[in-house]
């Protein structure tokens, strides 16, 4: 959807609305955004797009999915099966959001059941969320530097309360690279939302589902 990558929030709505009203396959409407999200996410990564960008993209895709994911549990007769458990949250000291609200929609439409524990999560709260929710991945998410730290506290916190073993970490956010993942211990970074997917479609074998 060029309307979506190109940040042209009206038409971008509009043609999904249309499309929707007209009768097409919601799951081909959200495909389409997972399409023009691989684009932005490659802007991003180019310089092209800078955070304003980010913030519109979630924005719409926020939009389009409250239209789309109705219609789509409808034609399944009711919730779809999910094919893995992820949970995700920004580590404490940072408030930033975006990033991880469009990973948490990207992985919803792929058909993972994603628990959203919000920002300036605590190492506490982390380790209390993934004993009750039992992810097989989680996703440490933080745009500062300083979280960097965090997400090593965080990592380390998982490995003492013995809930490692069986479950993938991974960061992203901001300038999170191979150096900072070495670093934070956990098992893989994503430099942007497809590359999330990517990591769980990796991680989750099929049998999860």
């Amino acid at each position: 959807m060029d309307a979506l990558a190109d940040m042209r929030e009206e038409e971008a709505v509009a043609l999904a609305r249309s499309m929707l009203d007209a009768g097409d396959d919601p799951s081909r409407v959200l495909e389409i955004c997972r399409e023009a999200m691989d684009v932005v996410g490659k802007r991003f990564e180019k310089q092209e797009y800078f955070l304003p960008e980010l913030v519109l993209a979630g924005e719409m895709l926020e939009t389009i999915g409250a239209m789309a994911k109705p219609l789509l549990q409808q034609a399944s007769g009711g919730e779809s099966k999910k094919l893995g458990r992820v949970l995700i949250g920004t580590v404490h000291g940072d408030l930033h959001d975006i990033g991880k609200n469009i990973v948490t929609f990207m992985l919803d439409i792929n058909g993972y059941e994603v628990r959203d524990i919000g920002i300036d999560v605590p190492v506490t709260k982390f380790v209390e969320e993934i004993r009750d929710f039992k992810p097989l991945v989680v996703g440490l998410s933080g745009f500062l530097t300083l979280a960097f730290d965090s997400m090593k506290e965080t990592v380390q916190a998982i490995e003492h309360a013995g809930l490692r073993n069986g479950m993938k970490i991974m960061i992203g956010g901001g300038q999170v690279d191979e150096a900072v993942r070495t670093y934070t211990g956990a098992d893989a970074f994503g430099s942007n939302a497809v590359a999330a997917v990517g990591l769980c479609r990796q991680w989750i074998p099929a049998q999860a589902a």
